[in-house]
């Protein structure tokens, strides 16, 4: 594993000490329990942007400070650890990801100093199925008067409900599973025919599924190239799921250990579980898939930081590995804990719900196996 910087180990502990403290999981519970539309808590969002956590990616130019998403994938991670709920990954990192790759020099003006400051959200609306297929466009964005009018409808889009933005994938030549033919579009969330509605999951974030329906934007919308988004979209796609990956490996790694400080304390049969030699074996293969797949997390963020040529690889599979360790650790919590892990009064079902939902979100563990196999030379 990469040596932090000391500037990463600062920030770090900084991040530990924040979840920890004024973000704990009971946090989450209270924002559940409140039935909070936004999938979020305002006041956690502030506290986040206040950080400067919102800006990491973000040149300080632009109001940001300028640092690489391997700080990045640090913060996400003891987010992770607390289940915390906040636009960061969806608009610090994914929508400031498309302005950084495919902005003009006016809509980074317009948009990033915000971004930083929390004050706007952008976020990526691509799926229009419930299966991850960035390929599969049929939202169709027309030439219009000198410009494009957009119709479709993207589904399960994160912030959904909250975006002051969204980078739209949308169809403007081809068929529905060309990659040519797709273009980036940057659509304000107030636009005419934006229609938000938002979606109750079960792990209480904040999805939305959004209609464009007759939607004018002008030809300065356009993120990157007309017809030739497709490389863009998926540079985005593998930032997000490089960061997604971090994130999941906190909330994995803090399963592991609640789940074996349980083990450590439970008495049956006069001795302590963890003594038992099935359950002592199946929390080491624990701790060695969680190692693994840190080792491949951090590989994908480094990649990105050093505009590597396998960044494609590399996230997929970071996004699996991490997917396949917080699947069966979680699945282990709920079993190791026995009656009271399926209880709602008790934490481990927050792991697990969301480990189901982070597993999907930019394509499950299958959908990159399929993509890794897939390059050349593999």
């Amino acid at each position: 594993m990469a040596v932090l910087t000391e500037e990463q180990v600062i920030l770090r502990d900084q991040a530990k000490a924040w979840a920890t403290e004024e973000s704990p999981v009971g946090s989450f519970r209270a924002m559940r329990d409140t039935g909070n539309e936004l999938g979020y808590s305002p006041d956690t969002w502030q506290a986040i942007c206040q950080l400067g956590w919102s800006g990491i990616l973000i040149p300080e130019a632009y109001g940001g400070s300028g640092m690489d998403y391997r700080t990045f994938g640090i913060v996400l991670e003891e987010t992770g650890r607390t289940l915390t709920a906040s636009p960061l990954l969806a608009s610090g990192l994914v929508g400031a990801s498309a302005l950084l790759l495919g902005g003009t020099e006016e809509q980074k003006r317009a948009w990033l100093p915000g971004v930083a400051a929390g004050s706007s959200i952008i976020t990526l609306a691509v799926d229009e199925t419930s299966q991850h297929n960035p390929g599969r466009i049929a939202l169709r964005a027309s030439a219009s008067n000198g410009g494009f009018e957009l119709n479709g409808k993207k589904l399960f889009v994160m912030e959904g409900a909250a975006a002051d933005a969204f980078v739209v994938a949308a169809r403007t030549s081809g068929t529905e599973n060309d990659q040519s033919g797709i273009t980036l579009f940057l659509v304000e969330a107030g636009a005419d025919g934006v229609t938000a509605h938002g979606l109750k999951t079960f792990d209480s974030r904040g999805y939305a599924d959004v209609s464009f329906d007759g939607v004018t934007v002008g030809s300065d919308a356009v993120l990157g190239a007309v017809d030739a988004g497709f490389s863009l979209l998926d540079s985005i796609l593998d930032r997000g799921r490089a960061g997604l990956a971090a994130e999941m490996m906190g909330t994995g790694a803090e399963a592991f250990n609640r789940t074996l400080e349980y083990l450590k304390t439970r008495v049956q049969f006069g001795q302590v579980i963890g003594s038992f030699q099935s359950l002592g074996h199946r929390q080491a293969s624990h701790f060695m898939n969680m190692e693994m797949a840190k080792s491949c997390v951090e590989a994908a963020l480094t990649a990105i930081d050093q505009d590597g040529e396998d960044v494609a690889q590399l996230a997929s599979l970071a996004k699996s590995k991490a997917g396949d360790f917080l699947h069966d650790m979680t699945n282990d919590m709920i079993q190791m804990h026995g009656g009271i892990g399926m209880t709602d009064e008790f934490d481990a079902g927050f792991f697990l719900k969301r480990a189901r939902a982070a597993e999907t979100l930019f394509g499950g563990q299958a959908f990159h196996r399929r993509r890794y196999i897939s390059f050349e030379g593999i």
